[in-house]
């Protein structure tokens, strides 16, 4: 018999509802007139924000999603005639549908990875073909930061595989979804393995955190923010009434409630695998360093707990994906380590 399903899903961290603090602020922008496209007060704090966090000036585009912030920031890196190396798991590879390909028209070199990391020996063993015309040429690198296996590189790692990049000409972007889940999990501030460390450009998520919609454009690289801010418009990815993303991001940073809830979401996520790791036919096959959890067990299995609680398959034969959120609470882990015990024993 199984027990009653968690109240919170598990399926993703976009699952979860909005932040309250967010909402409130929403509400607060909603007050009055503005001037559109960014040139209002809300957006116009947001940016100093953006430039306090980052310890330097940047510039900061807001769009309407992860795919679209990805599109804008990779666009403005890289000719016609070069190509995107990032990992074969990446979002860019898998889950934009082929967009960066669309509309870049550019090649993406997916490089084989088990943990989602780009490999400083695969990285410039695929360097090689730099200079010879019949290939097309490595321009930037696209780091997932944390990655999609839900492991997170050390600052030392970016610092290796940034270096090797930077050495041989490339640009560097960073697809930061859950930036603010490895913001956390390192425990240092953001800036240390962003833009201290080299990277042009970041996709600076706040969706799966708890916003309602949005995400940050944030160009570190001040010979790349022209033509980023033109690109941003080509690519419909300009919203007109800009200020009710720069108010939830501006939400968010009060008070630290980003890494508040980043943080609160990684612990359920540790909670969710030492729940597990002592159940027979479970195997975690990453290891759980944000709010992510990567396990197989049977297949019979799996199908009875989805049809309970629902979640994502993954890559693996068997293997699945538990998100935790901001809105997960410790009771929704125990009613689903409960589940999984009661489904691998039937």
């Amino acid at each position: 018999m199984f027990p009653e399903p968690p109240l919170t899903s598990f399926a993703s961290d976009n699952t979860s509802g909005i932040v309250p603090e967010v909402i409130q602020a929403l509400v607060d922008a909603n007050e009055g007139s503005a001037i559109g496209y960014g040139d209002d007060p809300i957006t116009t704090k947001l940016r100093e924000e953006m430039n306090a966090l980052f310890g330097r000036e940047v510039t900061t585009l807001l769009a309407w999603g992860g795919t679209g912030a990805n599109i804008v920031g990779l666009q403005a890196m890289i000719n016609s005639w070069e190509a995107i190396i990032c990992t074969s798991s990446s979002h860019i590879n898998v889950d934009e549908c082929g967009a960066p390909e669309r509309f870049l028209g550019a090649k993406l070199i997916d490089l084989e990875s088990s943990d989602a990391k780009i490999e400083p020996v695969s990285l410039a063993k695929e360097l090689e073909i730099l200079g010879v015309v019949h290939h097309a040429q490595p321009g930037a690198i696209s780091i997932t930061q944390s990655t999609e296996y839900g492991t997170l590189y050390t600052v030392e790692e970016l610092k290796e595989v940034i270096g090797i990049a930077k050495q041989a000409g490339l640009r560097v972007h960073m697809d930061g979804a859950r930036i603010a889940n490895a913001t956390a999990a390192l425990g240092v501030p953001i800036a240390d393995f962003t833009c201290d460390l080299g990277v042009d450009i970041l996709s600076f998520g706040g969706t799966k955190n708890g916003m309602a919609y949005g995400e940050a454009i944030v160009v570190f690289n001040p010979e790349l923010a022209e033509a980023a801010e033109f690109i941003q418009k080509q690519s419909a990815q300009l919203p007109s009434k800009m200020r009710y993303i720069a108010a939830q991001f501006s939400a968010m940073f009060k008070d630290n409630l980003w890494l508040k809830h980043a943080s609160h979401a990684n612990e359920m996520a540790q909670l969710l695998a030492e729940g597990i790791s002592g159940i027979r036919d479970v195997e975690i096959t990453q290891s759980t360093e944000v709010n992510a959890v990567f396990a197989k067990l049977p297949k019979e299995a799996i199908a009875t707990l989805q049809e309970w609680s629902y979640f994502y398959d993954w890559e693996k034969e068997n293997e699945v994906r538990w998100m935790t959120s901001y809105v997960t609470t410790p009771k929704d882990v125990e009613r689903l380590v409960e589940g999984i015990h009661i489904a691998v024993s039937d």
